[in-house]
């Protein structure tokens, strides 16, 4: 089977929603059942390369026949040839007193990239992004540095150097044109390896609380109060595109050859929901 790795670098604020409501929070981001991770689910992000095969190129030219479209992604009563992944989280920005952030993953994280890594190369093997059991002790870090790392309120005391190879594998998820250059330029300084539970508090308890309101037309009042979780613009996901029938793959790829941003989840009209996408292994970058 075909399959083809996808790059999600996050643009702006993120809110993949759940649906349901969770405690204070009105609207919660979308979590895996097991980890709590945040994630983007295959059928938003299906939803939302079906959505951009609908509209029209620059040069008003569809960017995809209906007739294909519907083979790629399906009808009502008709599967496509088309399989989505949910995209999981890779880098979650970290709010941080020594810069603006920190790009922190887990060993846990990186392992489930190498996995899927090999599955979408065909089996051909793939090394450990994390050498040995490359699991940092409770309350220490793995990165640049060799001093104490404050994330929000924690602390946090360097325990050695990333793995060598960690920054060229995930800098081929961030796209290479112009203006992201300086963004593959700082991953080797702001990446942080956390050990997973440590990751799993800040997944958990880390992401942006935002409170929205509806006023009172008239009196200009408080009608309708509510408050939204949202992931933070530069996280870093990834997913994994595959084919169930031949040759859905690269007419998904062409969508993105003059404009590679693509806008999945909610709150499209206050700006929310884009990212940057890239394909690992293409020659050129989606420009």
């Amino acid at each position: 089977m075909n399959t083809q790795i996808v790059g999600l670098l996050a643009e702006t604020s993120i809110h993949p929603g759940a649906g349901q409501s969770a405690g204070i929070i009105d609207l919660p981001v979308a979590r895996e059942a097991a980890t709590d991770y945040p994630v983007v689910p295959g059928s938003s992000l299906k939803g939302a390369l079906l959505g951009l095969s609908r509209e029209p190129r620059p040069d008003g030219k569809e960017r995809m026949l209906k007739a294909e479209r519907d083979r790629i992604f399906g009808q009502a009563d008709k599967a496509g040839a088309l399989l989505v992944s949910d995209a999981r989280l890779l880098l979650l920005p970290i709010r941080s007193l020594q810069s603006a952030y920190k790009w922190v993953t887990a060993p846990h994280l990186l392992e489930r990239f190498a996995r899927d890594q090999q599955r979408a190369e065909q089996g051909q093997p793939r090394t450990s992004l994390i050498p040995g059991n490359g699991q940092p002790a409770l309350d220490k870090y793995l990165g640049t540095g060799n001093g104490t790392l404050f994330l929000e309120e924690r602390q946090f005391e360097w325990e050695g150097k990333l793995p060598s190879s960690l920054v060229a594998r995930l800098e081929q998820l961030i796209p290479g044109a112009s203006a992201h250059v300086n963004t593959r330029q700082r991953l080797a300084d702001q990446i942080v390896i956390l050990h997973d539970d440590d990751f799993a508090w800040f997944a958990r308890y880390g992401l942006a609380i935002q409170a929205r309101n509806v006023l009172d037309p008239e009196k200009k009042t408080s009608a309708n109060l509510w408050y939204e979780e949202t992931i933070p613009a530069d996280a870093l996901f990834y997913a994994m595109l595959a084919e169930r029938l031949e040759n859905a793959i690269e007419p998904v790829k062409c969508l993105f050859k003059d404009r590679p941003y693509l806008q999945v989840g909610g709150n499209e009209t206050v700006g929310m929901g884009w990212f940057a996408v890239t394909f690992p292994g293409t020659k050129e970058d989606p420009v």
